[in-house]
């Protein structure tokens, strides 16, 4: 009987520049599986332009997974190679599948510049010109600390679409490269979103293509991961993605989760990129994470039964990935939308203990963030062992009430504690009538999350009379008796 899938983002932006995280993932390894974690989506690992303060985002060089004297330091933000590879094998070793990131993109931190002739575009629409100029822009990538180790390809302004910078000029603006056109399909957004940041790959280009596929494979033989989680998708043509995943997947010795970050609200970009990619990888469900920022800040007025409506979850779950917040959403980020406390332990009930989707728990949300202050979610440990424990078999769906909301699951004969009810209110607090399935009947259940303190019992024809407190949460589980006995069946 197969357990659930659950994936930890072992990262938040601020985490300390002292490279030891690479050791502190490897000690918690047995730890991370003993809390339910099967996946931990790890970092990027290579060298950034800012060095030993690089999150991993702003890609120099993507061979020196922190073995090269590079930018100022030999070991990255989170460590050694040599760490890393130790951290990935312990993982692994206690049943813990890895994803990694790979940001392919956006390159930053050149070697050396070029004169370019380039026309610049309007920052609203990147297909309308302003003008054309010739630039100085940071283009040559020659990799002096790596001397030609694992790879002698260089890069040059041949290799990129774009940049937002006149060195020349000292100012900034998006410039698109004479005769280079941005990607053929992209997000609409700002009428073509192909230029994010940075040098901007040109991957129409065949030195690019035949470079980031060798580096691909250089990667999966070196570090021997499980899966990959592909940043920023929108931004890299659809087509590029669909041949290098497909190039990964058939040079891969094991089978390959692999996860893709396409930013945004409305789902059907999200099933359009999964339609054009051929279904060969999962997408973050962004869209249900706007929903859960939108339930909790509307005082109460949100409309729990349309929860799900319009999400990749909704949709298309067997490709949709949950997360309630990530390293982009946290405070002070860019893209900062993070869940308020109070409605945290909502988001993670539903994403955790639901059927449908892959969740994926937030670093920040489990250790907490010491620099804004931010604790852990406190009720995260339980809904996790609650998650491995009991959340399995038949789920019924009781979104029928505008605040009152709940779902149950029926568990299996496989998992001896099985089976599970919530019950969720972003308003005024109550009772609902809910089937727990034949299997429970005669069960007494209790609150797991500690607010309601009465027992329901099951009655035999599976139905019971469930209860939660204002704007508050309550997972109902079967009460454990002691001496391995968790329902009055098994004193029978």
């Amino acid at each position: 009987m197969m357990d659930n899938q659950t994936m930890m983002q072992y990262f938040e932006w601020y985490l300390p520049e002292d490279g030891q995280h690479w050791k502190r993932l490897e000690e918690q390894a047995a730890a991370l599986k003993k809390a339910g974690i099967s996946m931990v989506w790890l970092p990027p690992a290579y060298k950034g332009a800012a060095g030993s303060s690089s999150v991993g985002y702003d890609v120099y060089d993507m061979y020196d997974l922190g073995e090269f004297d590079q930018k100022g330091t030999v070991a990255t933000k989170y460590g050694t190679k040599e760490e890393y590879l130790r951290a990935v094998e312990q993982l692994q070793k206690n049943g813990i599948a890895v994803i990694c990131d790979v940001v392919i993109n956006h390159r930053m931190g050149a070697d050396g510049t070029e004169d370019v002739k380039v026309w610049e575009e309007l920052g609203t629409d990147r297909n309308h010109d302003i003008g054309e100029q010739q630039i100085r822009a940071w283009t040559k990538y020659d990799f002096p600390g790596r001397a030609g180790k694992y790879s002698n390809f260089r890069w040059n302004a041949s290799h990129f679409s774009g940049i937002d910078w006149d060195d020349r000029a000292q100012r900034g603006g998006i410039f698109r490269f004479a005769g280079k056109n941005w990607n053929r399909e992209t997000d609409t957004e700002n009428g073509s979103y192909d230029y994010l940041m940075g040098t901007d790959l040109d991957t129409d280009h065949p030195e690019v293509i035949r470079e980031t596929h060798d580096w691909g494979k250089w990667y999966l033989d070196t570090v021997h991961m499980d899966g990959l989680r592909l940043d920023a998708v929108k931004h890299i043509g659809f087509d590029f993605y669909r041949e290098w995943i497909k190039d990964m997947c058939a040079y891969s010795k094991k089978p390959l989760f692999i996860v893709g970050e396409y930013w945004t609200p409305e789902v059907g970009k999200l099933t359009h990129y999964l339609d054009v990619t051929e279904r060969n990888l999962s997408l973050f469900d962004v869209p249900l994470h706007f929903k859960f920022l939108v339930a909790a800040t509307s005082d109460g007025n949100f409309d729990m039964r349309t929860l799900y409506d319009d999400t990749l979850t909704g949709v298309d779950p067997e490709h949709a990935v949950t997360f309630v917040d990530n390293h982009d959403t946290q405070p002070g980020q860019a893209l900062c939308s993070f869940i308020p406390a109070w409605f945290k332990p909502h988001a993670y009930a539903l994403i955790l203990l639901r059927a449908v989707g892959i969740p994926c728990v937030f670093y920040g949300d489990y250790y907490g963030i010491p620099h804004d202050g931010v604790p852990g979610v406190a009720e995260l440990p339980a809904l996790l062992n609650i998650r491995e424990s009991c959340a399995y078999g038949e789920e019924h769906l009781y979104f029928d009430d505008a605040s009152l909301v709940g779902f149950t699951r029926e568990g299996d004969a496989g998992h001896k504690a099985s089976g599970a009810v919530v019950l969720m209110t972003d308003s005024t607090g109550g009772s609902k009538r809910m089937y727990a399935g034949t299997r429970l009947a005669g069960c007494r259940m209790v609150d797991a999350m500690g607010k309601r303190q009465e027992t329901v019992i099951i009655g035999e024809d599976g139905w019971g009379e469930f209860f939660v407190d204002d704007g508050s949460v309550s997972v109902w589980v079967m009460e454990y008796l002691g001496d391995g006995v968790h329902s009055l069946k098994e004193l029978e």
